[in-house]
C-alpha cells in the first residue's frame, strides 16, 4: 500500500472508531491505565490490519514500507490514543527480534507484541555501569541444558508488566568487553526472576530493578550467536534513538499546540515560542530524513545520536515553554489537566538521560562521526 492511500484510509478509520479507541481514563492516567489503553489500541489496530502494515510477512505482517507503521505511530500520538513512549517500545524491540531470533521464534512472538497481547522489556542497563554498556556483569553460564543467568538490571522500563525481556549477558571474561556479551530472549515468568519497581520524580513506577537468580534460559532463546550480543545491541540502539523518536515528536507537536491554545494572553513572548518551535521543527526534519533512510533499506547507526540530541533539546524546550506559559497549572493546579502538565514537565527533565545521556550521544558523534579521538 502507498503511503498517501494508507494515510487517507487510516485517518478515515480512526475517525470512525474514535469512541472505541478513546482512553477510558482522564488526563495522563495511571501506568496501569496507560498500559491497558496501549494494549487496547494495538489490538484494535492489529485486528483491522493497520498495525500489520510495514512489518515483514514472515512474522505475520503485511509488508510494505516502514513509513506505513511510522505514520500509524504518529497518528496514535497526535490523537492522544496511547502514551507515545510506551507505544514506541514496539519499534525498539521488534526489529531486532525479527533480525536475530530464530525464524520460528520470531514468527511466534512478534505478532503477540504487535497485537498488544504481550509487553516486552529491554534488559541492558546495570547498577554501577552508567552509560558504559560494555561493562555489564549480568552473567549467563553455559550448562548442558541451556544458559543459567545470574545478575541484576536496572532502569528496565515496564519490567513489571513484561512477558519477555531482550537481555544482554556476559558469557566471556570481563576483559573481553563487548566481545564476551550474549543476547537472550527471556521469559519473565521464569523461576528466579524478581522485579522491583522504581518510582520516578513524577510519581510513576515506570522503571524497575530486575534480579536474576540462576534463571534457566534455553539455548534456542539465544539472539544471534553466543558471544556476539554486542552486534544485537548495536542493531537495537539506533531504533531506540530514531524510529521510536518519531512518535514522540508527534506527541510534542500536539502538546505544544494545546499549550498555546490555552496559555493566557501575553504569558509568552514570540521569541520564546519561536525558539521552542525552531528546535521542534529541526528535530522533526532530521527524524523524517531518518524514517526515509530506514524505508530505503539503509543501515541505521551512530548518526542516530544526532536524532536523540535534537529530540531531548526539543522536548525540554517545549515543556520549559509549558512551565512558563501555564505556570499556575504546572506548579499548583488541581484536576487531571494540571496533573498531566505537571507530570509531563517533570518527565521532560529526563529527556537528556533516557535512551543514552546527551553527553554519551555527543561522545558518539565526536568519535564515530567526526573522528575526534578514540572510540572505545
Amino acid at each position: 500500500m502507498q503511503l498517501d492511500a494508507f494515510r487517507r484510509d487510516l485517518d478515515h478509520w480512526l475517525d470512525e472508531h474514535e469512541t472505541e479507541l478513546a482512553p477510558d481514563h482522564a488526563g495522563l492516567g495511571t501506568l496501569d491505565e496507560q498500559t491497558a489503553q496501549l494494549a487496547k489500541v494495538k489490538r484494535l489496530t492489529y485486528d483491522a490490519d493497520w498495525m500489520r502494515w510495514g512489518w515483514p510477512t514472515r512474522v505475520g505482517g503485511l509488508g510494505g514500507s516502514t513509513l506505513l507503521r511510522a505514520y500509524l505511530g504518529e497518528a496514535v500520538a497526535i490523537r492522544d490514543l496511547a502514551e507515545a513512549g510506551l507505544y514506541s517500545m514496539t519499534e525498539v524491540l521488534a526489529p531486532t527480534i525479527i533480525d536475530y531470533a530464530p525464524a520460528e521464534l520470531a514468527k511466534t512472538m512478534v505478532p503477540r507484541l504487535l497485537r498488544g497481547d504481550e509487553t516486552w522489556c529491554q534488559g541492558f542497563s546495570e547498577p554501577g555501569t552508567g552509560s558504559n554498556l560494555a561493562a555489564l556483569a549480568c552473567r549467563a553460564r553455559r550448562t548442558e541444558e541451556g544458559w543459567r543467568v545470574s545478575g541484576q538490571k536496572v532502569w528496565t522500563s515496564l519490567a513489571q508488566y513484561a512477558q519477555r525481556c531482550v537481555l544482554l549477558t556476559r558469557t566471556g571474561l570481563p576483559e573481553s568487553a563487548h566481545k564476551g556479551i550474549t543476547a537472550l530472549f527471556v521469559d519473565m515468568d521464569s523461576p528466579g526472576i524478581t522485579t522491583r519497581p522504581i518510582e520516578t520524580m513524577h510519581g510513576v513506577e515506570e522503571f524497575s530493578e530486575v534480579f536474576f537468580d540462576d534463571v534457566a534460559v534455553p539455548f534456542e532463546r539465544t539472539l544471534g550467536k553466543a558471544g556476539e550480543g554486542w552486534s544485537v545491541a548495536m542493531d537495537l540502539l539506533p531504533f531506540e534513538r530514531s524510529t521510536a523518536l518519531w512518535h514522540r515528536g508527534a506527541y510534542l507537536y500536539r502538546r505544544m499546540a494545546q499549550m498555546l491554545s490555552c496559555a493566557p494572553a501575553g504569558a509568552l513572548t514570540p521569541a520564546e515560542v519561536g525558539r521552542a518551535a525552531q528546535n521542534l521543527f529541526a528535530f522533526r526534519a532530521r527524524s523524517r530524513a531518518t524514517q526515509h533512510r530506514l524505508a530505503a533499506g539503509e543501515q541505521l547507526g551512530a548518526e542516530t545520536s544526532v536524532d536523540k540530541i535534537l529530540l531531548a533539546t526539543a522536548e525540554q524546550e517545549v515543556f520549559d515553554l509549558v512551565a512558563h506559559g501555564l505556570a499556575d497549572d504546572v506548579l499548583s493546579g488541581d484536576g487531571a489537566p494540571s496533573e498531566r502538565w505537571r507530570a509531563e514537565f517533570l518527565y521532560s527533565r529526563a529527556a537528556t538521560i533516557y535512551g543514552g545521556t546527551a553527553e554519551i550521544q555527543r561522545n558518539i558523534i565526536a568519535r564515530r562521526l567526526l573522528d575526534l579521538g578514540t572510540d572505545r
